[in-house]
């Protein structure tokens, strides 16, 4: 994927994972989003590599914060 799609695509996941953890710091959420997107980078199918990538880092987001607001 070239490198304008791939940004846009972080971008763009961040922003709609950031205002849906509202408690995860941002720089948390890009490195998540980041990660998820890195390994699914080699795979030949780019169509769904957007909402793989949501959803790959919408669960560890959620693992991870919803755990914090239990313990609070």
């Amino acid at each position: 994927m070239e490198d304008t799609e791939k940004h846009d695509t972080i971008a763009k996941v961040t922003d709609l994972l950031a205002a849906r953890y509202p408690d995860a710091p941002r720089p948390v959420v890009v490195r998540v989003v980041t990660e998820e997107y890195e390994t699914l980078d080699a795979g030949r199918i780019r169509t769904y590599i957007p909402t793989l990538v949501e959803h790959g880092a919408r669960n560890k987001l959620h693992r991870e914060f919803s755990r914090r607001n239990r313990e609070t």
